[in-house]
């Protein structure tokens, strides 16, 4: 009965992608800032974060390619926001600190 009840081992797959993406300190940051608002260009999450604009588009992209993130340009601004993948995933690893 709970092998019958397993995930197939490509949902597997996806959710470990997914929660690896998160282990990082710096996605995680990014992925914290997120979830206390609607959608941030990557110069205020790199503000934010105080890191490197360069550094925070990198992790921004792990977490896109993992779902967790979407994007979308605004002009010349790249306005960034969690999906709801993303944002479940968030609150469960940062419950009390995730109050969106």
């Amino acid at each position: 009965m709970v092998r019958a009840n397993l995930p197939s081992a490509a949902k597997l797959e996806l959710r470990a992608r997914r929660a690896q993406a998160l282990a990082d300190p710096t996605r995680l940051s990014l992925a914290a800032a997120l979830a206390v608002t609607d959608e941030l260009c990557g110069c205020d999450l790199a503000w934010i974060l105080g890191r490197a604009q360069n550094l925070v588009s990198h992790h921004l992209r792990t977490l896109r390619e993992a779902g967790l993130v979407e994007s979308r340009r605004e002009g010349k601004m790249v306005m960034h926001s969690l999906t709801p993948e993303g944002r479940s995933l968030v609150a469960a690893v940062l419950p009390a600190e995730v109050s969106a």
